[in-house]
């Protein structure tokens, strides 16, 4: 049977299965039960969307199928000794039957992002069946890792990241923060296979991708790099390219600014590459979120991408073991803010969905699965 240790060690502290109860928790069961209720809610509506043959959304994109599986195998009233339901064991093995010959599970192109979303599914049901899948899938990833300088060498500013795969290669923070969420967590499937070294990332070049899409002029020299406070910590989508666009410095100087679920992306990737908490690295995006801390918007993107930053969010707090914010206006209870603002948002059938459909949000399979596995990775610290 495929074990999990290191799955499950490091979720004991921030996420998956494990509760830690908190102080404020712990006064507020009622919270709790809110939380409960509208993931059940959420879970109902996704059940109900699945298709006969087991995926959900587009076929062609396995993701899409892989994060309403993930929310259901993360649901905190789940039956975690017994079977897995159908839904969930049909929606697996649909994913299984995507592997294609070089390990990846994708449809048509998108392959890394497809196969890591698809990792994280198998992974969370633990079926012994699915070990070998893995396996390949994790060759899969780590041959996507880019080296476009002299081989071997990180002398190139995306060496060590990864795309989205095919004909979409080009580095990136998100498609790299998605690969190393998925090769983190299937660790344990090679701690006693010695031949399967040679298929694991190289961890440190992709911590020097990810550095070189982080605004700090003390630890990333590229010509675009903002030292002003309302950017410096915090992350653009890949080096030389924000999504939140430019901004004009007092010098002349043109930098790129900094958004919040980019800067969420890279502080999971630091915690992936387990990152010391002292690094200045992290230190530095962790005050860029406490500053620019936001919960109607993805700070520098207004409602582009909301769904995405709000799950990006839950999962990096939660890992990074953070239970308020500093923010210029006091203390801030993330959870309880965040919880509250997925109940105002959630419709009344159950779903979510986001008026700004950029980066797939009109799906509202994608957002209520976001909104879901925002709302447990939560639930998991009350």
């Amino acid at each position: 049977m495929v074990r999990l240790p290191l799955m499950k060690r490091s979720l004991l502290a921030l996420s998956f299965v494990a509760v830690v109860h908190s102080a404020f928790a712990q006064e507020d069961l009622s919270l709790r039960l809110e939380v409960e209720h509208a993931i059940d809610r959420g879970l109902k509506w996704l059940r109900e969307k699945q298709a006969e043959d087991g995926s959900w959304s587009e076929a062609n994109y396995p993701a899409l199928t892989a994060l309403p599986l993930s929310a259901m195998l993360l649901d905190p009233s789940r039956d975690r000794d017994g079977k897995l339901t159908p839904e969930i064991s049909k929606g697996l093995d649909w994913l299984v039957s995507l592997v294609k010959q070089d390990g990846g599970i994708y449809g048509k192109g998108l392959g890394n992002y497809n196969t890591s979303m698809s990792m994280m599914a198998l992974l969370l049901a633990e079926r012994p069946e699915d070990e070998q899948v893995l396996l390949q899938a994790r060759r899969f990833l780590t041959n996507q890792q880019q080296d476009y300088g002299v081989r071997g060498e990180v002398d190139h500013v995306l060496d060590g990241g990864i795309g989205y795969g095919s004909s979409y290669a080009h580095s990136d923070l998100s498609n790299t923060h998605l690969a190393m969420e998925a090769l983190y967590y299937s660790k344990s499937l090679i701690a006693d296979k010695p031949e399967e070294a040679a298929y694991d990332l190289n961890w440190e070049a992709a911590v020097a991708f990810v550095s070189k899409c982080q605004n700090l002029p003390e630890t990333n020299k590229e010509s675009w790099v903002s030292g002003n406070p309302a950017d410096k910590g915090g992350f653009v989508y890949f080096p030389g390219d924000s999504k939140a666009g430019e901004r004009e410095l007092p010098d002349g100087k043109v930098a790129l600014r900094s958004y919040g679920s980019m800067s969420y992306a890279g502080l999971l990737s630091f915690i992936y590459a387990d990152m010391k908490p002292g690094d200045p690295r992290m230190r530095a995006v962790l005050t860029w979120l406490s500053e620019n801390f936001a919960i109607d918007e993805n700070p520098g993107m207004k409602g582009e991408g909301l769904f995405y930053y709000y799950h990006t969010m839950a999962k990096a707090l939660a890992l990074a073991d953070i239970n308020t914010l500093e923010t210029q206006e006091g203390a801030v209870p993330w959870r309880k803010v965040l919880a509250k603002k997925l109940f105002d948002l959630q419709q009344a059938d159950g779903s979510w969905v986001n008026g700004t459909q950029r980066w797939w949000e009109g799906d509202a399979v994608l957002v209520t699965a976001y909104a879901v596995l925002a709302l447990e990775r939560l639930h998991a610290g009350l």
